[in-house]
């Protein structure tokens, strides 16, 4: 006799034991022959070496399909067992395939629109993404949500969230507290979109351990990112060197995603923004691909929809009238 003890920290355990235990139910059928125990999430199995090894197998290549994809139904729990050849993991029914990661308490990140479906498929392809769109289209949330999922998948062996530190009207001079408490505020989306992922006490263990890192953009000059999942978010604050500095920071093994919205640029009007050029500059170059989002991806509460409508109707009015203003202006020959 043999034992061995599977842990199943990586999934959620409720996708893989199933509603009332149904999958474990279909696990224990399989392998008649072994003692099956599950203790929190870790699996306990007893019975002979032959049969002891095939069972981790099928488990391994069921916790390798919902490190992947996050849902598995009980059919093609089925199914997974039942292929005595090769563990069939391919993709399943593609409605499941929106699910991005589970947080805390099993719930569910999906992406919820089709642009962010597209950042999901995006991402499985290229090494630099570009999501573009207004407030409220869900950029941030999803590239954060790539960037969990990859951590859990063990893609990356860290992730870094970065900001340029942008006042919007505001001072940081006048902020309270030390440099940390002054910068935290412009940080904050992306703490939230984390809390929403990740369980709180394994949050703090992965930052205290600098797995999860979040800094201003400035701190990135100097360094090498490798083997990480780093998210530029608020891109349209960065200037052109900046923006250039971040993206020949990536290593080798690396994967970024840069977002922004370039109808919210912060910077001093002697400024100007570094992400219309790096989307005109680096749109045809391979293993980068820029995702535009608009009114149709936002996610918040309705009446936004129809805010971003009205402003992008005045700004093009605007922008008519500036042209024509410039005509008037320009000498007849």
């Amino acid at each position: 006799m043999t034992e061995a003890i599977i842990n199943l920290e990586t999934v959620n355990p409720i996708e893989f034991f199933g509603i009332n235990n149904s999958k474990f139910e279909i696990l224990k059928k399989k392998f008649p022959l072994l003692k099956l125990l599950s203790r929190g999430s870790q699996i306990k199995i007893t019975g002979q070496p032959d049969d002891v090894a095939a069972a981790q197998v099928k488990i391994a290549q069921i916790v390798m399909y919902l490190e992947r994809n996050g849902h598995l139904s009980d059919n093609y729990f089925s199914k997974i067992l039942g292929d005595e050849e090769n563990g069939d993991t391919g993709n399943e029914d593609p409605a499941t395939n929106d699910i991005l990661v589970f947080g805390p308490n099993g719930r569910v990140i999906r992406a919820k629109t089709q642009n962010q479906k597209l950042m999901a498929q995006a991402s499985d392809k290229n090494d630099i993404i570009f999501a573009i769109g207004p407030a409220g289209t869900g950029k941030t949330y999803t590239a954060v949500a790539l960037a969990v999922r990859a951590l859990k998948n063990k893609s990356v062996r860290k992730i870094i969230l970065t900001r340029p530190a942008v006042e919007a009207g505001e001072s940081l001079g006048f902020l309270p507290g030390d440099l940390k408490e002054k910068i935290d505020p412009y940080l904050r989306p992306l703490y939230d979109a984390l809390d929403d992922m990740i369980p709180s006490d394994k949050l703090n263990y992965y930052m205290a351990n600098r797995i999860i890192e979040i800094a201003p953009l400035a701190y990135m000059r100097g360094r090498t990112l490798d083997n990480a999942y780093i998210i530029l978010d608020e891109a349209q604050n960065a200037t052109e060197l900046q923006l250039k500095m971040f993206l020949t920071r990536i290593g080798a093994s690396a994967k970024a995603i840069i977002t922004g919205d370039l109808t919210q640029i912060d910077l001093p009007k002697n400024q100007k923004s570094g992400l219309f050029k790096a989307t005109r500059i680096l749109q045809n170059i391979e293993g980068i691909t820029m995702i535009k989002l608009d009114e149709a991806d936002v996610v918040r509460h309705r009446l936004v929809k129809m805010i971003i409508r009205a402003y992008d109707k005045d700004h093009a009015h605007e922008e008519e009238l500036e042209e024509k203003r410039k005509k008037e202006l320009t000498p007849r020959a």
